[in-house]
């Protein structure tokens, strides 16, 4: 009988013994995997920090290659500018006027000037047209605009009429607010359009 309970308290002792053994392995194991995922999760943490640090980086230098652009593009709109204000000028100071003899009573100033040809978008043998619809009368306009040097959207057209020929008219402008008036002497240019060919500016508008 003492053998027997000898040996039964043996056995229970080496039971207790590999159970402890055996919950402890098992929280060694846990404590590992768990220092092993802090150290995974915790690295990548940083990782994310550092390319969060570095993001702003790079946007302050996008930006100031989209401030840079936009100045080079803001640039290059006022040489434009420039260049087009500059060839407005040259064409002003490349037009030479010559006084004309006047035509009437009510002409208070007349010249003549080295006009160009307004260009034409007709083809063929061309025909002189007043009415108001045509192209021919929106090209006259054109050519009466450029010599009198009154803008066409703030110009008065009173009258278009024959010049003495086929190829010639004469047309009565003025400005918005009839402060000047103007009698435009036009001659038609094969396949280049009508020439302004001398301007009287009158004393009053006798085409009202």
């Amino acid at each position: 009988m003492n053998d027997n309970h000898s040996r039964l308290n043996k056995y229970e002792k080496r039971r207790k013994n590999t159970r402890a053994i055996s919950v402890f392995i098992i929280l060694g194991v846990i404590l590992v995997l768990l220092l092993i995922a802090l150290m995974t999760f915790g690295g990548n943490d940083k990782e994310t920090e550092q390319s969060e640090q570095k993001d702003p980086d790079k946007d302050d230098s996008e930006l100031v290659i989209q401030e840079s652009d936009e100045e080079e593009n803001e640039n290059e709109k006022n040489e434009s500018e420039d260049t087009s204000e500059d060839d407005d000028t040259d064409t002003e100071e490349d037009l030479e006027k010559e006084s004309a003899e006047p035509s009437d009573e009510n002409v208070s100033e007349a010249y003549t000037a080295n006009w160009e040809p307004v260009g034409t978008e007709q083809e063929g043998e061309h025909t002189t047209q007043f009415k108001k619809e045509s192209q021919d009368w929106k090209e006259m306009e054109q050519a009466a605009s450029v010599a009198s040097e009154i803008d066409e959207g703030d110009m008065t057209t009173w009258r278009i009429e024959n010049g003495g020929a086929p190829d010639k008219t004469v047309a009565t402008v003025s400005d918005g607010n009839e402060t000047e008036v103007y009698r435009v002497y036009l001659t038609w240019i094969n396949d280049e359009g009508w020439q302004p060919t001398k301007v009287e500016i009158l004393k009053e508008n006798d085409k009202k």
